[in-house]
């Protein structure tokens, strides 16, 4: 099979942008001008050791006029960093480091865990073909590609189902579009997407292609209620969150923030999803519909939720055993490694390591209007969460190289800490 060679930072771009299209027809906006110079502020516990992760946020936030960023470091299973920042005129303004941010699309490791867990419990198999738990019926008229009933929960989650945003479009950001074709009013449900595009075709043979689609994790987030018989949100709190003491974490809402939430911001306009009014509103307050979001880049929480999120897949335990964990890691099958040295696993990019031992760095991007997001996990037994509250600004330096900066900011510490702040948080 040929394959286009996809390099980390490329795919993560195509990961990160979930919410490309809610900005369609969009304005720009201009900011107005501020009252006051942005004043610098950081919370949680100073560690000197790690100045250099410090020195990187700043840098990068000012930098891009970010007003709200989180950081969460830890080493050998302890969390040895927890900040908040803020760079605002708002004197009011302080991000803590538990304030709550849209995460997008690192919930899908949490989806993908969720399947992966109903797996373990014997509920059901991985292999089982989608349209034999939900029903994939299309619009009266329309015909479903015979292709669609040889989807697997592995190829949703893998993104090898055969849809292609690149190639048609990302429904989970076509409201408009569906609306009109179903003759249902806006704002719409998951059920209407998933109608909708049971009557469209696929662009690729299942389990042939690797081919990021939001539209895969929202059918996997259908299924684990079909399973469970509990909503998405119920089952991944009981049986995924609890275990790890994880409490703050939720699903987010369209306009109304929850408590500690952070108010998100974007150069960008556009007219909302939420009603039929047309109405021109900020990009991350309606023009795209976190209702259709959930299971595929809905969940908000802090970056320590995120690290100790992360801490369920460093080895077997109350959440995954050990056969899950090699379920998540397993590399899709009929593809392979990517050339460029990657692949995608359950919820997670994969990059297998064998300089200085044997090992993987995963990681996954969020993206989407108001947020910007990156969660971590290396070889060496470390891993970092970042958040901000936006993902574009006027400078048009690049939200993704936060990437590269903190595996730099890492490289610089000479000794890591050997305290624990989980305690602080949990």
């Amino acid at each position: 099979m040929r394959r286009t060679r996809v390099d980390r930072r490329t795919f993560g771009k195509l990961v990160g942008a979930a919410g490309a299209g809610a900005l369609t027809g969009g304005a720009l906006v201009t900011a107005p001008a501020r009252a006051a110079a942005p004043t610098w502020k950081v919370s949680g516990t100073a560690v000197t050791a790690l100045k250099s992760f410090d020195d990187t946020m700043k840098s990068f936030m000012q930098a891009r006029n970010i007003s709200a960023g989180q950081l969460a470091v830890t080493h050998q299973g302890r969390l040895v960093l927890a900040r908040g920042y803020s760079y605002s005129d708002d004197p009011a303004q302080t991000v803590a480091p538990t304030s709550l941010f849209r995460i997008a699309s690192l919930s899908k490791s949490v989806t993908a865990a969720a399947l992966a867990r109903l797996a373990q419990d014997g509920a059901v198999a991985l292999g089982t073909p989608v349209a034999s738990l939900l029903d994939l019926s299309p619009p009266a008229g329309q015909t479903a590609d015979p292709r669609l009933s040889r989807v697997t929960l592995w190829q949703l989650l893998q993104h090898t189902g055969g849809w292609d945003r690149a190639l048609a479009f990302d429904p989970n950001f076509a409201d408009r579009t569906i609306s009109r074709a179903l003759g249902v009013p806006m704002e719409l449900y998951p059920a209407d997407v998933i109608r909708y595009m049971a009557g469209q075709p696929l662009q690729h043979d299942p389990g042939t292609k690797v081919a990021y689609s939001n539209f895969g994790y929202q059918l996997a987030g259908r299924v684990i209620e079909a399973v469970s018989g509990l909503p998405y949100a119920t089952y991944v709190q009981q049986k995924l969150f609890a275990p790890l003491g994880i409490t703050r974490m939720a699903q987010g809402w369209s306009i109304a923030p929850h408590a500690g939430e952070v108010r998100y911001r974007s150069q960008y306009t556009g007219p909302t999803v939420l009603n039929e009014t047309g109405a021109t509103v900020a990009a991350p307050y309606g023009t795209f519909s976190m209702r259709l979001q959930d299971a595929n880049g809905g969940w908000i929480g802090s970056a320590v939720d995120l690290v100790r999120w992360a801490s369920a897949f460093d080895a077997a335990g109350p959440v995954l055993n050990s056969t899950s964990l090699g379920r998540v890691w397993a590399v899709p099958g009929g593809i392979g490694v990517d050339p460029a040295g990657w692949y995608y696993g359950l919820g997670w990019q994969v990059r297998p390591v064998t300089t200085g031992g044997t090992g993987r760095n995963t990681w996954h991007t969020g993206s989407m209007p108001g947020t910007y997001s990156l969660l971590v996990r290396t070889y060496q037994g470390r891993s970092w969460a970042v958040l901000f509250n936006q993902r574009d600004d006027p400078s048009g330096l690049a939200y993704p190289e936060i990437d590269p900066l903190l595996w730099a900011a890492a490289a610089k510490v000479t000794t890591w800490p050997t305290t624990n702040l989980y305690p602080t948080y949990f």
